[in-house]
């Protein structure tokens, strides 16, 4: 059975959105590992975070790219019509079956970065079966935070290791009701 991983850059305050605009300095060899070890056979991703990615990605000369651009990518999105960026699958209506299906079948890690409705919305569901968050020691005062006001997921703390520039990856699973 494969298993969903999610990984996000994460603030104090929770933000999550533009990541670009102050991850950076934060950013070392321990970091770039972990961000590696987290990348799996298969790419899940939301609009936003594909449109985003497949700007940038096919015609970049990033060491990445060969990777981005190689990887099967499913798509979530109820407003897309199609997913153009090669090796893409859209993935429409009944998401959660067509997951959990994906999840059945033989293969590896599917990794998901960004894409922080999609990961609430399958933290809810159940289908995560690895949070990974890049917690930065920084406030960034604004911006769309992971969960919204209100919202109750119950988590497990698995793993947790402190970078030298303070950033924690903190590993979570689903905590059992």
């Amino acid at each position: 059975m494969r298993k969903i991983v999610a990984g996000l850059f994460i603030s104090l305050d929770g933000v999550v959105e533009a990541p670009e605009t102050w991850h950076f300095p934060y950013f070392n060899d321990e970091m770039g590992g972990a961000v590696q070890a987290m990348m799996g056979e298969a790419m899940l991703l939301g609009r936003k975070t594909y449109e985003g990615f497949a700007e940038y990605w096919p015609t970049s000369t990033d060491d990445f790219a060969d990777h981005m651009n190689n990887t099967p990518k499913y798509v979530v999105s109820q407003t897309l019509t199609s997913a153009d960026w090669q090796n893409s699958t859209l993935i429409t209506g009944d998401v959660v079956k067509e997951l959990t299906r994906l999840k059945e079948e033989p293969g590896g890690t599917i990794s998901t970065t960004g894409s922080g409705t999609l990961v609430v919305s399958l933290l809810r569901e159940g289908l995560i079966d690895e949070l990974h968050l890049l917690l930065h020691p920084i406030v960034v005062g604004s911006g769309k935070k992971l969960f919204e006001e209100g919202a109750q997921i119950p988590l497990r703390l698995t793993e947790s290791k402190t970078f030298s520039t303070g950033v924690l990856h903190l590993v979570y699973a689903r905590a059992e009701s």
